[in-house]
């Protein structure tokens, strides 16, 4: 039974990629509304600089300790057995069971030229596999005058489809808050996947399982695009570890006063 542990005021879930497959699926079934956050470093120094941001995540149903930093923090916290869920990875995980389960899937977010090569590779990966519709909005800001029309058109395109799993890339934290404002308005399960359409339509590439497994992914990114990340890992990493440490202190010290 999965539970939800505080990171520096984020709720992160102790979660799998079975048990998320198992608890997508059901709610796919039942036509729950309901939105996933793959939550990475990033996304948590999000929150902590945002209070409506941090709302957002507190509202998902589920939020995965999508980067090795948190999985770490969890295990530091008495999460011994936990185990990274990869935004990435758990696009894949999910398609399969959606392919399994019959169940369809929409494609929202990136570029039309990413969409396509995506929809080539998961349909040769996962023959049996749905795809209700795809679409590359333009490109827009959540504070936008028109964002609740646009947001209102998507929707119905997305209904239309009769998606049951949509899948979010326009990375964080857009894609997370405009799940929020879909949320209960669409009857299907969302989930911010963030960079996986470019990795999985081969625009870009991933880092090697080895840098992943120890938590140097980030420097990977940094590498492909520094004029674009810089301050997301130069800036909020450090603030991270020193925030982390700082409640870690706090809760031993908490423990020796019992």
């Amino acid at each position: 039974m999965s539970q939800r542990i505080s990171i520096i005021d984020v709720g992160i879930d102790t979660t799998s990629y079975v048990d998320i497959c198992d608890r997508i699926t059901l709610l796919a079934q039942q036509n729950q509304s309901s939105y996933i956050v793959a939550a990475n470093v990033h996304v948590v120094m999000t929150a902590y600089w945002n209070r409506a941001y941090r709302q957002v995540l507190a509202n998902a149903e589920i939020v995965t300790p999508d980067g090795m930093p948190l999985v770490w923090g969890l295990r530091s916290l008495g999460v011994k057995d936990q185990q990274r869920v990869y935004g990435p990875d758990l696009m894949l995980a999910l398609c399969d069971r959606a392919a399994q389960e019959n169940i369809s899937i929409y494609l929202f977010g990136a570029t039309v030229e990413t969409l396509h090569k995506l929809e080539r590779n998961l349909k040769s990966r996962f023959p049996d596999l749905a795809i209700a519709g795809k679409h590359a909005p333009p490109y827009f800001e959540i504070n936008d005058p028109n964002f609740e029309s646009q947001l209102t058109e998507d929707m119905q395109l997305i209904a239309k489809s009769g998606a049951k799993v949509v899948f979010i890339a326009l990375g964080c934290p857009k894609q997370e808050f405009w799940m929020s404002h879909a949320h209960h308005r669409l009857d299907a399960v969302m989930i911010g996947v963030g960079a996986a359409f470019d990795f999985h339509s081969g625009k870009i590439s991933q880092a090697p399982r080895w840098m992943m497994a120890i938590g140097l992914e980030w420097l990977y990114r940094f590498s492909q695009e520094p004029a674009r990340l810089w301050e997301r890992y130069l800036i909020n990493n450090p603030c991270f570890v020193i925030l982390f440490c700082l409640q870690h202190l706090r809760r031993i010290f908490q423990a020796s006063k019992r």
